[in-house]
């Protein structure tokens, strides 16, 4: 049996930062991964959705060229051969360098294979046994397939599989209206396909306010994008050039289909009972503030803990864990405020509480909106579609939540995040003096405006 100081199992965004900053210290590390280092974001998720994206808005603006006095001659074609190597590429480059950087660390052990607990505090992988008093599990999380009459006799793909795609479809049927199939959904109508959603759901995008929600709906039908809300049956059937959706009583004759339902942690497979770690009903691994488990010596990081599905949050978990075990701090994860974006595009910068959770709060609430035609920057570009929203405690003075859909939304967010992390009140940051011409110029004007509701 071979002994570490700490094992890690799972190459995503967290566990790998901290068995690299363990073994600059000479710590003798031994990191695990089943198929591919960099986890979700790096193979199958923000790296190459993203510079698809990058793509599609390529093609989108060259379309409206002539609207900004840009005139180009002939029909605007998409190479989708070149936009997957596109896409591959920056893949690669994240993947290598991940590896090249690992390589250089004497005391960290890379290893390919499915590692299994068989004890509390011994892993099995590839035949071999290991042990080590810290464990740490990254294991991330995958597409969820739900059970649907028909499903299983199609090829459907999901978000893993069809950045993969180098042809482009006739028409794309998006079992899911959240985050994920939105994304993907403009993407291809953007390369030129025809694309339903189709949600079970009353709204797209769930999570978010039902102004949001509308405006985020209004965006897709302008481009092209059906929409199908409030489904209560789903059937597939296979044809001979794709599948046949019925929804309800109406039917989609669809080339290709993305099941975007969700996604499902990789715990069922790492003999968690042999170790007795504890999950909750859906799976997820259950830790305390700071990450750990119920089984000492053993903690959750990233996707797989059920408290953040993002880049970001995976790796904040690596700086909670690291600040503690490493720097002598305390830091919990109950301190993080979330945010996140969703990269449609117009795109949603998103941090906080939604309108809805400050009302059930119970607190007293002021909030105040803005259309993106009032916005300077939104007119110039040509790009006015969405809003800005701003949420505080009318007592407190505390701002609980804000959202931007709009052009650069993503990027203006971070006004209101950077200032909510730092604990100022909304009556502070209004007397900001932003610059000219920005978006992030009218987060005093918006705060201005608030109002209590």
């Amino acid at each position: 049996m071979k002994s570490f100081d700490a094992i890690f199992i799972g190459a995503g965004q967290a566990g790998p930062f901290l068995a690299a900053r363990m073994a600059a210290k000479g710590m003798k590390v031994a990191l695990i991964e089943r198929k591919f280092l960099g986890g979700t974001c790096v193979n199958a998720g923000c790296m190459p959705t993203k510079t698809l994206v990058a793509s599609a808005r390529a093609a989108h603006v060259a379309r409206h060229g002539a609207e900004y006095g840009v005139q180009i001659s002939g029909e605007i074609a998409i190479d989708m051969k070149t936009v997957r190597a596109r896409a591959e590429a920056v893949t690669m480059s994240s993947r290598n360098g991940l590896a090249n950087w690992f390589s250089g660390l004497k005391t960290m052990t890379v290893i390919y294979g499915h590692a299994r607990f068989t004890a509390p505090k011994e892993i099995t992988v590839n035949g071999e046994m290991l042990t080590a008093p810290k464990i740490f599990l990254n294991v991330g999380a995958r597409p969820v397939i739900p059970d649907m009459p028909g499903l299983a006799d199609i090829d459907y793909l999901t978000s893993t599989g069809i950045i993969h795609l180098d042809s482009l479809p006739k028409h794309l049927a998006v079992i899911g209206g959240s985050y994920i199939g939105l994304e993907f959904a403009q993407m291809y109508r953007r390369f030129g396909a025809d694309v339903t959603v189709i949600e079970r759901g009353p709204k797209l995008a769930s999570r978010e306010d039902e102004d949001i929600s509308d405006a985020i709906a209004d965006i897709m039908r302008s481009e092209g994008i059906k929409i199908h809300t409030d489904v209560k049956d789903i059937r597939f059937a296979k044809r001979a050039d794709g599948a046949t959706v019925t929804i309800d009583s109406e039917t989609v004759a669809a080339s290709h289909v993305l099941v975007a339902t969700g996604r499902v942690p990789n715990t069922d497979d790492l003999g968690l009972d042999a170790a007795g770690v504890v999950t909750d009903k859906r799976g997820f691994i259950t830790v305390d503030d700071r990450l750990a488990t119920n089984v000492e010596g053993i903690w959750a990081l990233g996707d797989c803990n059920g408290h953040g599905a993002f880049t970001h949050t995976s790796y904040n978990d690596f700086e909670i864990a690291a600040a503690n075990m490493l720097d002598g701090e305390d830091r919990k994860l109950s301190s993080r405020i979330l945010a996140y974006a969703l990269y449609i595009d117009p795109p949603l910068g998103r941090v906080g509480m939604t309108e809805k959770q400050a009302r059930a709060s119970g607190r007293k609430i002021m909030v105040s909106t803005r259309p993106m035609n009032r916005v300077g920057r939104a007119n110039e570009r040509g790009e006015t579609k969405g809003f800005m929203k701003v949420v505080a405690d009318a007592e407190t003075k505390e701002i609980l939540g804000a959202a931007i859909l709009g052009i650069e939304g993503d990027e203006a967010i971070h006004g209101f995040i950077d200032a909510m992390n730092a604990g100022t009140t909304y009556p502070v940051l209004k007397w900001s003096v932003p610059i000219h011409p920005t978006v992030s110029e009218l987060i005093p004007t918006l705060l201005g405006d608030l109002k209590s509701i």
